[in-house]
């Protein structure tokens, strides 16, 4: 009896259902949203990151750049993005969630380091 309770105390432990997915992603895609779990937000600005970081790369790797240059550019378009997101688009007050290094730090090195994953998997494949 005790295993059939263990079990199922895990499945409601499960964090996010499709729903809870589907409601994020149109809070995330609408302007001025309410976002009372300041952690939601915070999940929404992590996989966002991801997705830049996977775009630049791309891009990056297609378009033949090279250097320390291409790395800046990253960084500067993937924060400028964010910043743009949290400030313009949704509006919120910084100081809530810490400050806008706080924000801007979300992330941003597993964003890295798919964007550099990425970049030197295809700028091989296609220009080596």
């Amino acid at each position: 009896m005790t295993s059939v309770h263990k079990r199922n105390e895990k499945d409601t432990n499960v964090s996010y259902s499709s729903v809870d997915i589907r409601a994020t992603l149109n809070k995330a895609l609408t302007a001025e949203s309410d976002w009372s779990d300041k952690d939601e937000l915070l999940d929404v600005i992590y996989w966002m990151r991801q997705i830049i970081g996977v775009i630049i790369g791309l891009v990056w790797g297609i378009l033949p750049m090279k250097g320390v240059l291409a790395i800046i550019l990253f960084f500067l378009i993937n924060a400028a993005i964010v910043y743009f997101y949290f400030n313009s688009f949704q509006k919120l007050d910084e100081e809530e969630y810490g400050g806008i290094l706080e924000i801007l730090k979300e992330g941003l090195m597993t964003s890295f380091a798919s964007f550099i994953v990425t970049w030197i998997i295809l700028y091989s494949a296609l220009h080596a």
